[in-house]
């Protein structure tokens, strides 16, 4: 498994999009290592193409603990509207899918308490997508 890590971690700077987005869909689970973590950071804000952007919100959203939904919260926060409106889609993208996606509002609920306030923003304004989709 740590060979499968490493090759997503080289996947993360490709210079094509589409494995800078399976880079994040197959990070997402390791959100909490602050290595990855930091990563998972930089392809929430790809600035070469918002598909990368929307597919690691989406997985990250999947994974829906607390530490991966502080990074989407964190992104929320620094995104451009541009951005911010893809993370948006892909937290949403989430619900969509088989099951559905975890408890948004109540993670959203803790991180209100977070000690940075960048990601008490993001998670204000998420808490908000959550109650547009009933979750």
């Amino acid at each position: 498994m740590v060979s499968g890590l490493a090759a997503a971690l080289a996947e993360a700077s490709s210079p094509l999009w589409s494995r800078r987005a399976r880079a994040g869909r197959d990070l997402a689970s390791f959100a909490d290592d602050p290595d990855v973590a930091e990563v998972l950071a930089g392809l929430l804000l790809d600035v070469e193409d918002t598909a990368v952007t929307r597919q690691t919100a989406e997985a990250l959203t999947r994974v829906g603990t607390t530490g991966a939904m502080r990074l989407v919260a964190r992104a929320v926060a620094e995104a451009d509207d541009n951005q911010a409106d893809w993370i948006q889609t892909g937290v949403r993208d989430a619900f969509a899918g088989t099951g559905g996606g975890p408890d948004v509002a109540a993670v959203c609920g803790q991180l209100a308490r977070d000690p940075e306030a960048a990601v008490r923003r993001g998670a204000a304004e998420m808490s908000g997508w959550a109650d547009d989709t009933g979750r």
